[in-house]
């Protein structure tokens, strides 16, 4: 009898079960979506989910798009979405923050704009003319103008004076997953701005500057796990401008010089007007293009002789340079810290240090691997520098200049525990140099040449080195504790 009843349960059961199934196929499937999760039926977006096609933007790559956009901005929404097309632009989209209110740009990677007018294809504008410090600010930067942001969109220049994107006096603008190619700049900041954050951006193939920071008055930026490639004009430009606390890290910035533009480099901090100070640039692969005229990868220039204190308090740590005229050079420079860099393959200089004090260079290697055949010097030059530390170098195979490493005109040199080896004409020259040190050094197996040779100067001390070659020296010069090997 009980095998009777559990036996009637369970086809009472199953005929239940296909009831209900066979009415929810019946049902149309909003209602039978319903009825399955319990939740309510999916609604329209909210007004702040629109899209610039809500106001009137094709993305066909054919039809002015100017309009539309700059009516869904005006519109004071907030966020401007772009779906996947190709919107076209023929003058720039401005965000007024104080009018409009805190404004986002934002794309999923897949919406290109095509900007084909001059100017920024996005110009953002605030009013913030205090520091970074809080109480410095106006009421309305906090409540209509923080944190615009620009996020997943490609912008392609279209015009010879189209620029990606714009900042003028704004508050913690951020910069993220930006693409921007074909243009004049990248992204430019000019005039104030405080509290910058670019971070995973494609700067590549721009007729002038990846970033450029021009005329600025800037405190806090930080330029972070980006492509910036193969820009003209230089990779990371700074000129005329008021700068602190600048941070450039783990990105790959290379071929930024064009073969025939002026001078510049792949980071070229111009501070022959204004003043740089209180940064670093670390972690990053920075490289080519050898060809370009008088091209580095780092370049700092100061205000000159007369004031050469503008430019510094600043740190290039653990990066990888090569193929360029100059890795790195320095000119009217004060307070820079380089240690942890790989630097190779240099057709002139692998540093180049002119009118600086205060330079500590530690724990670099300056390097020629055989892979790479290129007939490059390498040279290592110090002129006219005051109070510098060079310690714990690994210099090999300098070629076509006087010494591995050259100090000219320079005062309290203290250079120390450096490994100096097949060098081409000398290991270590000193011309015209005073109170200075040249101690516990390895300078071994060099072509015809001396170890360490002094030429004029006074007041030199030389110690406790072990070398093959001669040790050159001249009234004023001492030196004790040498071992010589053959």
């Amino acid at each position: 009898m009980k095998a009777v009843t559990m036996k009637l349960r369970t086809c009472v059961t199953i005929c239940l079960a296909l009831f209900v199934l066979s009415g929810l196929c019946l049902l149309p499937a909003t209602d039978s979506s319903q009825l399955l999760s319990q939740e309510p039926a999916a609604k329209a977006p909210a007004s702040g989910m629109k899209t610039v096609l809500d106001y009137g933007a094709k993305g066909d790559g054919q039809t002015d798009d100017t309009t539309a956009i700059q009516q869904m901005v005006d519109a004071s929404l907030g966020s401007l979405r772009f779906p996947r097309g190709q919107y076209r632009l023929t003058k720039p989209i401005v965000i007024d923050l104080t009018k409009v209110g805190p404004t986002s740009i934002s794309g999923d990677g897949t919406a290109t704009i095509l900007m084909e007018g001059a100017g920024p294809a996005f110009k953002f504008i605030g009013t913030h003319n205090g520091t970074a410090s809080p109480k410095t600010f106006q009421p309305v930067v906090w409540e209509k103008e923080r944190s615009p942001m620009v996020d997943g969109i490609e912008i392609v220049g279209k015009h010879p004076e189209a620029i990606g994107v714009q900042a003028i006096k704004t508050m913690q603008i951020t910069i993220t997953r930006l693409v921007v190619r074909k243009a004049l700049h990248g992204i430019h900041l000019t005039e104030r701005n405080r509290n910058v954050a670019i971070d995973d951006c494609h700067l590549y193939e721009n007729e002038g500057v990846g970033i450029y920071l021009e005329k600025l008055n800037l405190h806090q930026v930080n330029i972070s796990d980006s492509h910036i490639s193969y820009n003209k004009q230089g990779g990371i430009v700074v000129r005329e401008s008021e700068i602190r606390n600048i941070q450039i890290g783990n990105c790959d910035i290379e071929g930024n010089m064009g073969e025939k533009t002026p001078p510049t480099a792949n980071i070229l901090f111009d501070i022959s007007q204004g003043s740089l100070r209180e940064g670093a640039i670390f972690g990053c692969t920075i490289q080519h293009t050898n060809d370009a005229p008088n091209s580095a990868n780092v370049r700092f220039i100061g205000n000159g002789p007369e004031d050469p204190r503008k430019v510094g308090n600043f740190a290039i740590a653990d990066n990888s340079m090569s193929d360029v005229a100059t890795n790195i050079h320095l000119q009217h420079a004060r307070g820079i810290t380089i240690t942890g860099n790989t630097l190779w393959q240099a057709y002139e200089h692998n540093l180049l240090v002119e009118d600086c004090a205060h330079i500590v260079l530690g724990s670099n290697l300056m390097d020629r691997n055989p892979d790479y055949r290129a007939k490059t010097k390498d040279a290592n030059v110090f002129k006219d520098c005051t109070d510098c530390t060079l310690n714990a170098l690994n210099i090999l195979a300098t070629r076509g200049v006087p010494a591995g490493l050259i100090l000219e005109n320079c005062a309290r040199m203290n250079i120390t525990n450096c490994t100096i080896r097949r060098c081409q004409n000398g290991g270590i020259l000193l011309q015209n140099v005073k109170q200075s040190r040249v101690s516990d050094c390895l300078i071994t197996e060099g072509e015809k040449n001396f170890a360490i040779r002094v030429s004029g100067g006074q007041e030199i001390q030389i110690t406790d080195n072990l070398v093959s070659g001669d040790i050159d020296v001249g009234p004023g010069t001492e030196v004790s504790n040498t071992m010589t090997v053959y």
